[in-house]
């Protein structure tokens, strides 16, 4: 059973990923030992990974958002090629049990190629796949954030405040580059000195090669977290359609609901998604009726039920825990 201190160092680190324990000890008063017992163990029973991730533009990547409709005899084969594939990040089965929605990188037109492999199986009934085109709100708070036990609205300020400005656009990464981002795809909180001791570099020298990819925009941390460990067990994703002139306002509004977990700009018939995380059916229910009824300029909407989750953020997930996914 998790506590609220536990969820104070969950949103630290949503804050600030890298964060000290010294410095979230001060901050929630408790010991900088305490802080980072917890955190080992939160890392340790699969509920939470810090990782380092690149933009998609440090690589000419882009994002697309694909909902592949399966027969249900064979939707766990198609899933099980999905998250192995190393440009898929996010991949969970839906509601129905016959389709699989999943997050991956190709650079233009790169689409093709899963729209080529897919359907040449008698597995897959139909395949749509949008590209992402804008996330919402500002940057470095995607993450959800809707448990109870937060830090306050200032001690969050204080957190970010202490975060260096990005800069962009996104610096192109280096094939000298690629050792580092391996080892923080692991561990978005390695240390200075062991990412240069595994890199064979120094330490002064890795501190400013991160400093200029993190100011940049190209390198960028993901607190992948389990909402179910934390007694949140609905996940759904909502397609909606809302007129061009409406779509920054409705986009903000509801990157600023706690309940949201990331709020984007689509292509494709539904302009925004956004993916939400509930206690209950009964909590994502009142969301619905709630929240999202009172935005008028909202013509219509699709809710998609998350019932297995697969991957996300590079992790796999099992047994109800994050697993370092193919490749990390």
């Amino acid at each position: 059973m998790f506590d609220v201190v536990d969820t104070q160092v969950i949103h630290a680190l949503q804050c600030s990923p890298r964060v000290t324990f010294r410095r979230v000890a001060e901050l929630i008063g408790v010991s900088e030992q305490t802080v980072a017992r917890r955190y080992q163990a939160l890392r340790r029973e699969g509920v939470l990974r810090v990782l380092g991730r690149t933009a998609p533009a440090a690589h000419r990547h882009d994002e697309w958002v694909a909902r592949i409709r399966c027969r249900p005899d064979r939707v766990d084969a198609v899933a099980d090629a999905l998250v192995r594939r190393p440009d898929v990040s996010f991949a969970h089965i839906t509601s129905g049990g016959a389709e699989v929605m999943c997050l991956l990188r190709a650079g233009a037109g790169g689409n093709d190629v899963l729209l080529q492999q897919l359907p040449r199986s008698v597995s897959v009934l139909g395949v749509r796949i949008d590209l992402l085109l804008h996330r919402f709100g500002p940057p470095g708070t995607s993450d959800w954030t809707g448990y109870e036990g937060r830090l306050t609205p200032g001690q969050e300020r204080e957190l970010r405040a202490e975060l260096p400005p990005v800069a962009g656009p996104p610096i192109e990464t280096t094939g000298e580059d690629a050792a580092l981002l391996a080892l923080l795809a692991q561990d978005g909180r390695a240390a200075h000195v062991r990412l240069a001791r595994e890199t064979g570099s120094t330490k002064a020298r890795v501190a400013r090669r991160l400093a200029a990819l993190e100011t940049s925009g190209a390198l960028y941390y993901d607190v992948d977290l389990l909402p179910e460990r934390l007694g949140y067990h609905s996940h759904a994703t909502i397609w909606i359609r809302v007129a061009p002139r409406h779509l920054e306002e409705v986009g903000e509004e509801l990157a600023r609901h706690d309940e949201v977990a990331v709020t984007l700009a689509v292509g494709g018939p539904d302009n925004l998604m956004a993916v939400v995380i509930c206690r209950d059916p009964e909590g994502l229910y009142r969301y619905l009726t709630t929240r999202i009824a009172k935005i008028r300029a909202i013509d219509g909407y699709e809710v998609s039920v998350r019932v297995r989750p697969l991957k996300q953020a590079d992790s796999l997930i099992a047994g109800g825990r994050l697993l370092a996914g193919h490749g990390s």
